[in-house]
């Protein structure tokens, strides 16, 4: 059992959480809670840690079966995690790498999201969750855009990080023109729009653009676009939530499709 915070595991775990560098060194990622450990894909799972007292309960015991496990001393165990009310459990899990060529891959009308510098860990783990709902086949991310493996984000997806396939590029300008050349139509959602977003057909290969919280989408981006967008609102509000923009848009295609 490991019952010193000086631990080499314990120090390694606590820089994973904390550092993004670190995180793409070693090309791993730390989730913490016994439904994010349940829905690791076997063959991303590293190694598992667990609090004593977690431990401690047979049924936990029989969870952890077959897997790689230190048990951590609870006062260490709660110094090292993320959360205010650590779950007693969370896990190394290997990063995984796709390609575009991987996501378009057999898909004759994908529905795709990109993202252009968005800063909310909260937001971008929203839409993960959101668009594995959707059924989105993939989220393209500018390389600005918050980290997806920072433990806010991950425990905003819910698990979804697992499933819905993404990519960051550094240049999604150029990322953007290989869609539409690709056939995709790309949306851009803009206050100046004409549209309303329900006027659009997405039953087609189709790509929403989504830009950062505060300043929307760069004028750059919002040029190369296929179709302007617009979510008209009621009272005063001048513009929705990025994830909950996302969110709209993305319904609204599987709605369509269905």
């Amino acid at each position: 059992m490991i019952n010193s915070s000086s631990n080499k595991q314990i120090k390694n775990l606590s820089q994973l959480l904390k550092n993004a560098k670190t995180r793409r060194k070693q090309r791993v990622f730390v989730v913490e809670g016994r439904k994010m450990y349940q829905e690791v894909p076997e063959e991303q799972l590293l190694m598992t840690y667990v609090s004593e007292s977690f431990y401690a309960d047979p049924e936990h015991r029989k969870l952890l079966e077959g897997r790689q496990v230190e048990v951590v001393a609870d006062r260490i165990f709660a110094s090292v995690s993320d959360t205010v009310t650590p779950q007693g459990i969370l896990c190394v899990v290997k990063q995984k790498e796709y390609q575009l060529e991987e996501i378009l891959k057999d898909q004759q009308t994908p529905l795709l999201l990109v993202l252009e510098n968005l800063q909310d860990p909260g937001n971008l783990g929203t839409i993960f969750r959101t668009a594995e709902a959707a059924g989105v086949q993939g989220i393209l991310m500018s390389d600005d855009t918050v980290d997806i493996y920072n433990p806010k984000v991950i425990r905003s997806t819910m698990g979804s990080v697992y499933r819905v396939p993404f990519i960051y590029t550094a240049d999604l300008y150029e990322t953007v023109q290989e869609l539409k050349q690709r056939g995709i139509c790309t949306y851009a959602a803009h206050l100046k729009a004409e549209k309303e977003y329900t006027e659009q057909d997405y039953r087609e290969a189709s790509a929403f653009l989504i830009g950062n919280e505060g300043n929307g989408l760069s004028d750059k981006l919002t040029n190369v676009a296929d179709e302007y967008i617009r979510i008209s609102m009621a009272g005063k509000v001048e513009s929705l939530n990025a994830a909950v923009a996302a969110a709209v848009l993305m319904f609204e295609a599987k709605r369509q499709r269905s």
